[in-house]
């Protein structure tokens, strides 16, 4: 076999390992939180802590490769992503599982960063069409088979095997890589950029820790307005820094191409609508529905499998069709189907979701193919690992802020809401005259079933458990919409922003002294 084919393996291998960290997790979380004692922030933060890290790294660890070589950087990345997992699956608090995850991301990020380099540098032409249409589905098999596979395991031998299931597929991804994948690096003399490093790094992570923080601290304080300024402050300082420097962590050059803008603003509505809906959907179907993880997992097959189906149809059809028409598409078919799973309500069942799976699973298996081969063509070859990072920065960020975000609405919502569902029965207004802030407490955070388990009556518990019921669902509703404007304007920036002319032409070198082939057109 080619050398060119291993890569493709070994990249494959590593990126569908951590991407299927991500949902694999999702379907664990009650399970984590109940294990760990851990409260709803503590949720969000499994989460972004591993998405921040990523955001945070992905830059630099393009540098990195593009410095000491993709090979060596990416086999170093698997080998901290595999020893993180191990440490998670040892976790016997929120706080060491949150550092973990943590570490995990780091990882994470510079398999991430490299892993687009490693493609474009070892395919060209049509092959490199079809290298990122398997690649996007590999992305949409990690997405199809995690729920389903983080339910199994965290059913049958418990939620830390999630994470230990890594070491093994990381061993071999590392032998891979070592041993069959050929080096390749930027020709150029690079450099780290330390300052934009610590100041990106800051800036975000002040940010989502205003949000997560904001409710309980009040969004006028003076902690939770100092978070926000000092992000914003942190961000001016990175992007002065990123345009007078001779090499920059980003090249905010990049993004005078239009295409650029475009697929970076559309992969983060991508990561900050469905994808982070996807923690909501999974406290609803397990907490609020009362399935097991195994049974959530299923539920979330027909979204899983539709992208894991479509996402080789739309990489080969990136040689063909012009990326700003099938991301537009992409995007709006995840918004059409974010709009279809609205109208939830108390009497509602997880199959109200189905048409709506059906359509954003679509949305999602196409728009992943056509965000890889965009992000790395819009660039020269030799900055193709700068480009790849800052494309999955976008993906992180989108995710991490898109769950803190929407977090921010969902603790705010479902505490008034479900107040007022409790509030409209005689009984339910005993109950918060006698346990107001413990209901509190339990709305927010979690743990609503345990604290109507230990009520006196079976009538309180029922009242109890209808007023959640009422106001998680009507807060889903909310966010759900919200989410689906987030992946309407990610479709418009793609139709608006991508244009055909600031694609950089990929083939093969001609032999000496033939004439080298014109690049194909769009249709």
């Amino acid at each position: 076999m080619e050398k060119k084919w291993w890569t493709l393996i070994a990249v494959c291998t590593g990126v569908f390992m951590l991407l299927l960290d991500i949902t694999v997790v999702n379907v664990a979380l009650p399970s984590i939180q109940r294990s760990l004692h851990a409260s709803f922030s503590d949720l969000q933060w499994v989460i972004n802590a591993y998405s921040l890290t990523i955001a945070a790294f992905l830059l630099t660890a393009g540098v990195v490769g593009d410095i000491f070589g993709r090979r060596i950087v990416f086999a170093a990345g698997l080998t901290a992503f595999c020893v993180a997992s191990f440490v998670c699956g040892l976790s016997s608090s929120a706080v060491m599982l949150d550092v973990a995850r943590a570490v995990q991301g780091i990882g994470g990020a510079i398999m991430f960063a490299t892993s687009l380099a490693l493609i474009a540098g070892a395919f060209s032409g049509k092959e490199r069409g079809t290298a990122f249409g398997i690649y996007g589905a590999v992305l949409g098999g990690a997405v199809a088979i995690g729920p389903l596979v983080g339910g199994a395991l965290t059913s049958g031998l418990g939620w830390r095997w999630i994470f230990f299931v890594n070491v093994p597929i990381g061993i071999a991804a590392v032998a891979i890589t070592l041993s069959r994948v050929e080096e390749s690096a930027d020709p150029t003399k690079r450099r780290i950029d330390w300052i934009g490093f610590v100041t990106f790094s800051l800036s975000l992570f002040l940010l989502v820790l205003a949000l997560v923080r904001g409710n309980d601290e009040g969004w006028g304080s003076t902690e939770i307005v100092g978070l926000l300024a000092g992000a914003a402050a942190l961000m001016a300082v990175f992007l002065f820094a990123e345009l007078r420097q001779s090499d920059p962590m980003l090249d905010l050059a990049l993004f005078k191409r239009p295409a650029m803008l475009g697929v970076s603003l559309s992969t983060f509505a991508l990561a900050s609508s469905i994808f982070a809906m996807f923690l909501y959907m999974t406290l609803y179907i397990q907490d609020v529905l009362g399935y097991g993880p195994l049974a959530a997992g299923l539920r979330f097959l027909p979204i899983t499998l539709l992208a894991f189906i479509a996402a080789p149809i739309a990489g080969k059809l990136t040689v063909r069709f012009q990326s700003r028409f099938l991301l537009g598409t992409a995007m709006l078919a995840v918004a059409v189907g974010l709009a279809l799973m609205t109208g939830i309500n108390a009497s509602s069942s997880w199959t109200v979701f189905l048409p709506g799976f059906v359509v954003a699973g679509v949305g999602i298996g196409m728009a992943n193919p056509v965000i890889a081969s965009a992000s790395v063509s819009v660039v020269p070859p030799q900055r193709s690992g700068m480009a790849s990072g800052s494309s999955n920065t976008f993906r992180s960020v989108g995710l991490a802020t898109g769950i803190a975000v929407l977090g921010a609405v969902f603790q705010t919502q479902i505490h008034s809401k479900a107040f007022a569902a409790l509030a409209s029965t005689a009984t339910g207004r005993q109950l918060v005259a006698h346990a107001g802030h413990t209901l509190n407490t339990a709305f927010i955070e979690g743990g609503v079933r345990a604290v109507a388990a230990a009520l006196h009556s079976a009538s309180e518990s029922g009242v109890l458990l209808h007023a959640y019921r009422v106001g998680f669902t009507a807060t889903l509703d909310d966010l759900t919409r919200i989410a689906a404007v987030i992946a309407f304007l990610g479709a418009l920036a793609a139709v608006l922003l991508i244009r055909q002319r600031d694609f950089v032409p990929s083939y093969a070198p001609a032999p000496a002294g033939a004439p080298a082939p014109a690049p194909a057109e769009g249709l």
